[in-house]
């Protein structure tokens, strides 16, 4: 009997659509929902206790996990299965130790179920692919530091790559959430503060994911990142108007230019809704606005969350009837509220249609990535012969973001290290690789919970990487004290070791973890914004030797250095860099590489200084001095980071004066580098709306470009601009396109921007949607010897 009228859904020469369709209408009501659920059969977090700390405030592993009992992957798979969780990502294994267990576990789904349909393989990939052996890349902070899109779209298609070969067909990755509170664990995760700059380089990790056959996962959608007092899971006191304005635009970009594939749900309630039980989220925005025909996918445990955390559902069968009539389409990790949909349908509480919608689609992207076609098999779905997770290639890619993602707050008096004989490091974070690495990251993800295993990648720490790069300098190095703890023990050694020296190197900052085993990290949060424990003290002890300190914070977050700045004798930050980060560190402090990273999110003065976006209205800003006695100005603005050369943006020339309501404009600058050695500056477009319906910020960025050249050498770079980047959500929360009067700055961050003009958008208000211009072009043209004034041509 053929295909056609046996399996007919395992034709290839059939559209995916009508393939879906044909297998839908095959199955049984229990065959469908089986479509929707999920098994974790390799996860032991619940049963292991990780090595406890009595100064981090720890969460037992069992009541952050227990949800109720779930079967094994032989019953699970009776009906079929909709996802396999984290095959590879839940324990230490070779690759081929890897490549048999996903065998094995599609061996299981394919033999106990009646029509033999594959399960979805889903891994994590915020760092890299979430794997024993695999290369660790920067965090998705340090993405952000480097304004570089096409090197993220490289960094994701690298790391696609790698997982299509281990027989991965969906990341759950990116994290789309702007930065709304510093003290937020996650920080780390995300790409930073400023919606635009999220969405373009999230966006540039989906292309390059999917380009590998992997599908992407937008995450969190929507709100997590704004939770009260930054506290991981907490409650989001937001406006629909910020919820439009700052939160969705990322997603909605990356589904619109980049075709995300897929899009997990945010644990958070939104004004006491949570978003998984949110049908204005998941139906009305994503579906019926924006036009997403990919699949929802429940954060881990989202789904029984709805009962035994925000207690909007009896039970976790009531939570299930919650999540699928909001949209979701998949229940992760295992399938626990959706298992009790099938009683619920036969009871007439639940209509078929809505298994039918989110089966449907779940069967679409099955028959899209060939899972559905008559020569599938588990074997040939993974490639064990030559499959190398730690390439040089990988390292090469891992290297170049970490070297462009370290920024240079201030040189100081020392920097680069030059003529010095003796150098002291000091710090916790100065020989611990982990800290260089964010808690997405295997080592510090899974490891933990295997002491005894080696981290499996080479990783060289900060002082490793100092006595590689400067191998004619003497170095004394001593610890200080820990990361956390009020241990001060060692504080006189170190004290001791910097008077001895030329200077002093001190490495501080974070180790990421999870659920309180870290201080950066999902369930890490901060009570503030001062360095954790006793660093800060360790630093003011050092300064007070009176030699040069340069202070280098390697960190998921950014942290109040007001109390250092003006006595240290250099700053650099680095945001988490990853595997290659120790040698990108050394290359800036050295002068081998010239920085050229940009901050994601401001550098706080004070460590009580929340919220410290830069997105804020005049009563929010600095315009704003003497009606409040706090201090809001940062120490270093979003989108600053100093260089050892020198640039200048100069020249500013608008197209037009004005524009219609549905026209654009282009602003072009002259960017010279006037400095002795070739480096990049990241020229930064705002606008701002001079009067507005509703309150808006002062500046907001809307175009940007990372420029690249030689001493003396200049460019013009011209950004395109259509009015509908001026669009905002008016009073009756409809998105518009209003006249009036725009002023337009481009510089080097958000304080240093000395090209201003003014635009104005002629017309009546235009309403605009989800069709609208959602980027803004650059175009650079070739490089030109300056000229003495920076001028134009």
């Amino acid at each position: 009997m053929s295909i056609e009228t046996e399996r007919p859904w395992r034709d290839p020469s059939l559209p995916a659509a009508e393939r879906a369709g044909l297998l839908l209408a095959a199955m049984t009501l229990e065959e469908k929902i089986a479509q929707l659920g999920s098994r974790w059969a390799g996860n032991d977090m619940a049963d292991t206790e990780l090595p406890e700390d009595e100064t981090i405030n720890v969460a037992p592993m069992e009541d952050v996990f227990a949800v109720g009992g779930t079967p094994s992957l032989e019953d699970a798979s009776r009906d079929g299965l909709g996802h396999l969780t984290r095959v590879w990502g839940s324990y230490p294994q070779t690759v081929e130790q890897g490549v048999a267990e996903v065998v094995r576990q599609h061996e299981v789904v394919l033999k106990e179920s009646r029509l033999g349909v594959p399960a979805l393989v889903h891994e994590e990939c915020l760092t890299g692919f979430t794997t024993y052996g695999a290369t660790v890349y920067p965090a998705s902070i340090a993405w952000g530091a480097t304004f570089d899109p096409a090197l993220v779209e490289r960094m994701a298609a690298a790391i696609g790559r790698d997982m299509a070969a281990a027989g991965v067909h969906q990341g759950l990755s990116p994290v789309l959430d702007v930065v709304r509170d510093y003290r937020w664990g996650r920080v780390e995760e995300t790409i930073g503060e400023d919606p635009y700059l999220v969405g373009i380089l999230g966006s540039a990790y989906v292309r390059g994911l999917q380009s590998a056959g992997v599908l992407a996962t937008l995450k969190h959608f929507a709100g997590y990142s704004a939770s009260r007092a930054g506290r991981n899971h907490g409650p989001v006191s937001m406006g629909r108007r910020e919820l439009l304005d700052v939160v969705l635009p990322p997603f909605e970009t990356a589904i619109a230019t980049a075709g995300a594939a897929s899009v997990m749900s945010s644990y958070a309630d939104l004004d006491g809704l949570p978003a998984s039980a949110d049908p204005w989220l998941f139906t009305d925005v994503l579906r019926d606005d924006w036009g997403f025909e990919g699949t929802v996918v429940s954060d881990y445990w989202a789904v029984p969350f709805l009962a035994s955390m925000h207690h909007v559902a009896a039970d976790n069968d009531a939570a299930g009837v919650l999540a699928l009539t909001a949209g979701t389409d998949v229940e992760l990790p295992d399938t626990v509220g959706f298992a009790g949909l099938l009683d619920k349908v036969k009871a007439g509480e639940v209509p078929e249609e809505l298994i039918d919608r989110a089966a449907r689609r779940v069967l679409l992207q099955k028959a899209q990535l060939g899972l559905l076609d008559e020569d599938w098999a588990p074997e040939a779905s993974v490639s064990a012969q030559g499959l190398d997770l730690d390439s040089e290639r990988n390292r090469a890619i891992a290297a170049e973001l970490a070297e462009k993602s370290v920024v240079l707050l201030d040189a100081g008096s020392v920097l680069p290290l030059t003529n010095l004989t003796k150098i002291a490091v000091v710090g916790p974070c100065a020989d611990e690789p982990r800290t260089l690495m964010g808690c997405y990251a295997f080592p510090n993800h899974v490891l933990p919970r295997y002491p005894d295993r080696e981290p499996g990648i080479e990783i060289a720490s900060p002082l490793d990487a100092l006595r590689n790069e400067l191998s004619g300098v003497e170095f004394a190095y001593t610890k200080g004290c820990e990361v956390v703890g009020d241990d001060r023990s060692g504080f006189e050694e170190a004290v001791a070791v910097v008077q001895d020296s030329d200077a002093c190197v001190a490495f501080v900052g974070d180790l990421s973890g999870l659920f309180g085993h870290g201080t950066s990290g999902e369930g890490c949060d901060a009570e503030d914004l001062r360095l954790p424990g006793v660093q800060g003290e360790l630093l003011d002890a050092l300064l007070d030797t009176g030699k040069p300190v340069v202070v280098v914070v390697v960190s998921g977050r950014p942290y109040a250095l007001g109390a250092f700045a003006e006595r240290a004798a250099g700053i650099v930050q680095a945001f988490l860099p990853g595997q290659e980060g120790a040698a990108a560190i050394a290359g800036v402090l050295s002068g081998r590489i010239v920085p050229s990273g940009k901050l994601p999110v401001q550098i706080p003065r004070h460590v009580g200084g929340q919220p410290g976006t830069y997105l804020q209205p005049a009563l929010g800003s600095v315009e704003s001095a003497g009606i409040s006695g706090l201090e809001t100005r940062p120490l270093y603005p979003f989108g600053y980071g100093a260089s050892y050369t020198s640039f200048t943006v100069a020249d500013l020339r608008l197209s037009v004066p004005e524009i219609g309501n549905d026209g654009e404009f282009t602003a072009t600058v002259r960017v010279a580098n006037t400095g002795d050695r070739s480096g990049d500056e990241v020229v930064q477009l705002y606008l701002r709306d001079v009067v507005a319906r509703v309150a808006r910020p002062l500046k907001l960025l809307t175009g940007f470009a990372r420029v690249s050249l030689a001493p003396g050498q200049a460019v013009d770079v011209t950004f395109r601009v259509h009015a509908d980047r001026t669009a905002y959500t008016g009073p009756d929360l409809r998105r518009i396109v209003e006249p009036g009067d725009f002023e337009v700055m481009v510089g080097t961050s958000s304080a240093d921007l000395p090209c201003r003009g003014m635009l104005r958008i002629t017309g009546d208000v235009r309403v605009v949607g989800h069709d609208r211009v959602l980027t803004t072009p650059v175009a650079i043209d070739e490089a030109v010897p300056n000229s003495e004034d920076g001028g134009g041509r």
